[in-house]
């Protein structure tokens, strides 16, 4: 089926709620009497030293991405004939309108056999230094290509299998090559790869926190700031820094305690020593962006845990070897509210399509 599009809606400006320093939009419980801006601003100057605001986009490191190929990516994420028995898709996994996520401990791939490992979202993913849980893929391009060739999630046979398949399905000829006009054979299995990837940069959520580190103080409320501070204090930023607010690092799951005595998980999953094999890899996971986590739920690789309160416990036990008091645990949980931002206008399922 095909839908009216114009390739330039794509690359419409990511919703935000910005403010400028000049003129500041105060949210509600915002106070902007001169101690407290000044406080505001000592820890943003603070916080800049862990973490980054959004960019505009997330630039290819080959070059700038085209809206055709933006456009080719969306059309390619939802389409379950990507998938051997055509009845999975990206997005079945990573659901657009549920913040890049299914929601469920583990997603169920081809002939209903469940993953592994939870699907974490692509939301702000093409900020990460590294893909999956364990780090085996190094950009969203490599990452997008996998799940594919996954016997469990979408159980395409090969490479060749896919192109032969889409090269007879209406349009994509075409659009590979408008997509792709300097190749000779544009619609091969790197630049499907390349069309998702391209897709994938432009799902940035942008918040209010985003308007704090931007200079706007009075962007957050003082319980959202305190919020922050705790946060710092903690130590949280041990392991959560740059611009997602995570996903820069390994880092081993369970520094004082076993974590498995906490989460209920499995023993048998190793994290990045079942990709290496090298036994200083155990329980190695990458650490996970904090970008959007109170609508990305359950927690961790393996989605044991349910409530934030609980996944923030346990990491506060198991990472930092602390107890937090309720005060504490509301202050981050309060934090990592501002962290959700507005779902960007090309996550859009039911709008533009081609």
């Amino acid at each position: 089926m095909r839908f009216p599009f114009h390739y330039s809606t794509l690359l419409l400006p990511l919703v935000m709620a910005c403010s400028t320093p000049d003129q500041p939009s105060l949210p509600p419980g915002a106070s902007a009497d001169a101690a407290s801006i000044v406080d505001a601003e000592a820890l943003r100057q603070q916080a800049l030293a862990f973490f980054h605001p959004l960019p505009e986009v997330v630039e290819h490191p080959a070059g700038p991405d085209t809206p055709e190929k933006v456009a080719l990516g969306y059309k390619l994420f939802l389409d379950p004939q990507l998938s051997e028995d055509g009845t999975i898709s990206c997005n079945s996994c990573h659901k657009l309108d549920h913040y890049g996520v299914d929601n469920s401990p583990t997603s169920i791939g081809v002939r209903g056999q469940h993953g592994g490992r939870n699907s974490p979202t692509v939301f702000n993913a093409a900020l990460h230094n590294m893909q999956f849980w364990d780090g085996r893929a190094t950009d969203v391009e490599q990452q997008a290509g996998m799940p594919m060739l996954n016997p469990v999630e979408m159980a395409i046979p090969s490479e060749a299998f896919i192109v032969k398949r889409l090269k007879t399905v209406p349009d994509y000829p075409t659009l590979f090559k408008v997509a792709f006009p300097a190749d000779k054979d544009p619609l091969n299995f790197a630049n499907i790869c390349e069309a998702i990837g391209a897709f994938e940069r432009t799902l940035l959520t942008p918040s209010r926190f985003d308007d704090f580190l931007k200079g706007n103080t009075t962007a957050l409320t003082p319980a959202e700031t305190a919020g922050l501070s705790t946060f710092l204090e903690v130590g949280c930023t041990n392991c959560h820094t740059g611009t997602a607010v995570g996903g820069t690092m390994l880092q081993k799951f369970g520094v004082h305690q076993d974590f498995r005595q906490w989460t209920g998980s499995a023993a048998s999953d190793e994290g990045r020593k079942q990709v290496s094999g090298a036994e200083a890899d155990r329980d190695l996971f990458k650490v996970p962006a904090l970008r959007n986590v109170t609508k990305t739920a359950p927690y961790f690789h393996d989605g044991r845990v349910a409530q934030l309160d609980s996944a923030i416990r346990i990491m506060a036990t198991v990472q930092l070897g602390k107890e937090l008091t309720d005060p504490q645990l509301n202050d981050l949980k309060t934090f990592l509210e501002v962290l959700t931002g507005a779902p960007p206008k090309t996550a859009a399922t039911s709008g533009p399509s081609l």
